[in-house]
């Protein structure tokens, strides 16, 4: 019963439906997706997005298999977005007092080279100066043969470390190994089993052993050579990414954590900081890393950010905690960039409408319904009776067929003050191409949400 409330409160609306992306957003949103995929070749995208603490959009593209539709609730492999999840399992095993972050790495699992000298915290943070196991983006020969978690530490945890721990960030899959076989080791039980019973569980996620998320009823992976035809790939054999990448789940239910997360609920307030906090190397320089997360700005906002790939498989997961938004963005192709392209311009999208005010906010939406004109979806809702009577079959279709052929612009400025006009307050843009401008001659009614009489695009010299 409480689990099943902790669930539920976790999605509770922060200020109902203020949030909600408006349907320009969201004509946005699909563009920025569906251009990506067109763009890269990627099969399909499955996004979630998070505003004011709540999940207001979920929706997917494409082909998840060659026999299946793409669909939000379908779970993809998440890869390296899972070391989040091994860094909280320890911070669980230490708010109980089972280990602290500050043991060595003897104390738990022996024979891992310096083991005496690395701390479990460095494991967490990719400072420890263990050899990652996993640095290719393809799979590797040796990944066709199952692998167990003691497989793997043997054969590159008892190498020679890449440097003392502690004075360098080097990304380590490896580490990220040990780190699993110390938890299951003091928690006492599979690393999946604690995570299953202390945090999907409690906050509603279907997460799945990415080993088995493999079949007709799940999304498989695509591969490409260069520009070459996109073809399903192979996936790698059991056991490979284990604590470093080991579970498969939808992106509303990634949305879930990310919630909590903005919340500050499951962990403990002080636990969430510590994932989120730096951390530093021997000399005082930074890393941009805390326990399994990234860290950083951007535009202004403060960001924990992680991405994943597994064998045919790309994720990104950005929160921005302190504006309780965030992006999830997964996608079935271990080739191109749909994945970060997505989430970087959603995440504008998403961010823009709280950010700006004035004719700031006036001129982002003109853009959108100019780029709603592009891809022929125009949102009715913003135009009037008149604006909508213009807008017949025959000119969005020109529109849409004229302005696709342009590409991108360059930029999108006012080039005149408004003024007033017949009721209604006028506006014109100006619309650089590399090799023309454009001039977009508006009226719209008073207010940042006044509805468009006109929005007339036409050649400029």
């Amino acid at each position: 019963m409480i689990r099943s409330f902790l669930a539920a409160a976790l999605l509770l609306p922060c200020s109902a439906a203020a949030q909600d992306l408006t349907p320009a957003e969201t004509a946005r949103v699909e563009t920025i997706v569906t251009a990506a995929l067109a763009k890269t070749g990627t099969p399909s995208a499955s996004v979630a997005i998070v505003r004011g603490g709540r999940l207001v959009y979920a929706q997917a593209w494409g082909k998840a298999s060659e026999t299946l539709p793409a669909t939000a609730a379908l779970p993809y492999q998440i890869a390296s977005n899972s070391k989040q999840f091994t860094a909280a399992a320890m911070l669980l095993l230490q708010r109980d007092g089972k280990l602290s972050l500050d043991d060595h790495v003897v104390k738990y699992l022996p024979g891992i080279t310096g083991g005496d000298r690395i701390t479990l915290r460095q494991l967490l943070s990719h400072t420890a100066g263990l050899q990652d196991y996993w640095p290719q983006d393809y799979a590797f020969a040796a990944m066709a043969r199952p692998v167990t978690p003691q497989a793997i530490v043997d054969r590159w945890a008892r190498k020679p470390l890449d440097f003392a721990p502690g004075t360098q960030w080097q990304y380590s899959n490896t580490g990220y190994v040990v780190a699993g076989l110390i938890v299951e080791k003091v928690a006492g039980e599979p690393l999946l089993a604690f995570l299953q019973r202390r945090i999907m569980t409690p906050l509603g996620i279907a997460a799945v052993d990415q080993d088995l998320a493999v079949g007709p009823r799940y999304p498989v992976g695509y591969q490409r050579f260069a520009l070459g035809p996109v073809r399903v790939e192979r996936p790698a054999a059991r056991g490979w990414l284990f604590a470093a990448g080991e579970l498969a789940m939808s992106a509303p239910d990634l949305a879930k954590w990310d919630i909590a997360r903005m919340n500050r609920a499951l962990l403990d307030p002080a636990d969430w900081r510590a994932q989120e906090t730096e951390v530093k190397l021997a000399d005082g320089g930074g890393t941009g890393y805390g326990l399994g997360v990234d860290l950083g700005s951007r535009d202004g906002h403060r960001f924990v950010e992680h991405n994943g790939e597994a064998v045919g498989f790309l994720t990104e997961n950005i929160v921005f905690p302190d504006d309780k938004v965030a992006v999830v963005v997964f996608t079935n192709a271990d080739f191109g960039d749909a994945y970060a392209s997505i989430g970087r311009d959603v995440s504008r999208v998403v961010l823009a409408s709280k950010a700006m005010t004035g004719e700031a906010a006036i001129t982002a939406q003109a853009r959108r319904v100019f780029d709603q004109l592009r891809a022929g979806t125009l949102d009715r809702s913003v135009m009037t009776a008149n604006s909508n009577d213009y807008f017949t079959a025959t000119a969005l279709g020109d529109y849409r067929t004229s302005l696709r052929a342009l590409g991108e612009p360059s930029s999108f400025v006012l080039a005149h003050p408004a003024r007033l006009r017949g009721g209604f307050v006028n506006r014109v843009y100006s619309v650089t191409y590399p090799d023309r401008t454009l001039s977009i001659v508006t009226y719209a009614e008073p207010g940042e949400r006044g509805r468009y009489e006109q929005f007339l695009v036409q050649p400029a010299n």
